[in-house]
């Protein structure tokens, strides 16, 4: 009954999320690239819709290997800055005289038309019952990219049967950055370069936190 009350709202949820425009497929999860932990196709659809000019110039300079290029740059680039500036800041590629934007936050002021064009081309994705991990089988619930960048988290429960508590654990026990026994750590996990946030979420209560440690992981409440 849990598990069927736990699809359900990852049911709503997904739902909800595709009615305001983002994107959503149930096959999403098997194009997800766990190495790199991107969403392939969002990356390159990005970039080629809001930087064309760029992107022709990585193809002239790369051909048939300017996405894996890609790919390759921007995943060495979380790793070594971090999630968040690389979506601030963007990436400096061979062949390009200025970094190449990686997300278009809001502009203050709608009056420059190609701002407004840009952000307008950021492509949110769900992703639901993603299998991240490069060492076990687990799923998280969903995850959320924008341009092909994880930036969100979320483990789901349901009041019926669970708590946000069992979220919250699930999180601090089998959802740890660096797996027993690995040397290696989960991208999509470990801080800075992986997901923003992680969220654990019930049906009445939000609680969140921006670096998984395991058991000591702290979370906040993030109730609206």
């Amino acid at each position: 009954m849990s598990l069927h009350k736990e699809i359900a709202f990852e049911n709503d949820v997904c739902a909800h999320l595709a009615a305001q425009g983002w994107h959503y497929d149930e096959g999403d999860a098997a194009r997800y690239d766990r190495t790199r932990a991107l969403f392939p196709e969002d990356v390159v659809a990005w970039v080629q819709t809001s930087q064309p000019l760029a992107w022709e110039a990585l193809s002239k300079s790369h051909g048939a290997a300017a996405e894996a290029m890609l790919l390759d740059r921007l995943r060495k680039q979380m790793d070594d800055r971090g999630t968040l500036d690389v979506m601030r800041h963007g990436i400096e590629m061979m062949g390009l005289r200025q970094p190449l934007a990686m997300a278009q936050f809001k502009p203050a002021m709608g009056i420059n038309p190609e701002i407004v064009t840009k952000y307008e081309a950021n492509r949110l994705r769900v992703v639901r019952q993603l299998r991240y991990s490069l060492h076990v089988e687990n799923a998280i619930d969903l995850v959320l990219f924008l341009n092909g960048i994880a930036v969100a988290t979320v483990e789901l429960k349901t009041d019926f049967t669970q708590s946000v508590n069992d979220a919250v654990d699930q999180y601090r026990f089998d959802r740890q950055p660096r797996p027993k026994g690995q040397s290696a750590t989960e991208p999509l996990l470990d801080f800075p370069r992986g997901a923003l946030v992680h969220f654990a979420v019930s049906s009445s209560e939000v609680m969140m936190t921006t670096q998984l440690a395991g058991p000591a992981t702290r979370f906040l409440p993030f109730n609206q």
